[in-house]
């Protein structure tokens, strides 16, 4: 396993139950919490759209932190390594920003959020870059390149550095 120093290469700490994570020039793993649930998601166009920090409300509840890290991905992309049948869901649009329906999947066993599939976007999946199994992904190819609802960003968080900055929905 190579330090969190050197970027360059992979960096997969023990950060589920199975500890079976990877990722190539092109792809990486994302897994859940207890490792039931396991994907693979590209790291690169096309599949790859964007990588983005949200500011919103909704991001806030669901994943209990003050934003959320996301990738947006191609559906036809990712691909379900495991898991697939333990994945539970929500869907409400109360929240969401566009008005428009937004499923969320979660882990069954340990409640992981996995990915969100918007109606407004059928044709993408919103995965969680904190899932991602290689670290050094989000400082690299990963990096957040959009952040959005900046208006709602707490005081104490100065944002995405080099950033494109969004006041409401950047999609």
């Amino acid at each position: 396993m190579a330090s969190t120093a050197d970027k360059s290469k992979p960096y997969i700490p023990p950060n589920s139950l199975k500890q079976d994570g990877w990722s190539t020039d092109t792809e990486a793993t994302a897994t859940c919490f207890c490792g039931t649930v396991q994907l693979s998601l590209p790291t690169e166009g096309p599949g790859l759209i964007d990588v983005f920090v949200c500011n919103c409300s909704d991001c806030r509840k669901i994943t209990a932190s003050m934003f959320a890290s996301n990738i947006i991905a191609k559906s036809d992309a990712v691909k379900h390594l495991r898991g697939r049948e333990n994945l539970k869901t929500f869907s409400q649009s109360t929240t969401i920003g566009s008005g428009r329906t937004m499923t969320n999947y979660f882990c069954g066993t340990c409640g992981t959020l996995m990915y969100r599939i918007g109606e407004r976007l059928p044709n993408v999946l919103i995965l969680r870059l904190g899932t991602v199994d290689d670290f050094n992904l989000a400082d690299t190819k990963l990096r957040p390149k959009t952040e959005q609802y900046v208006e709602d960003r707490v005081s104490w968080f100065t944002g995405c550095e080099g950033a494109r900055q969004a006041h409401g929905m950047a999609y």
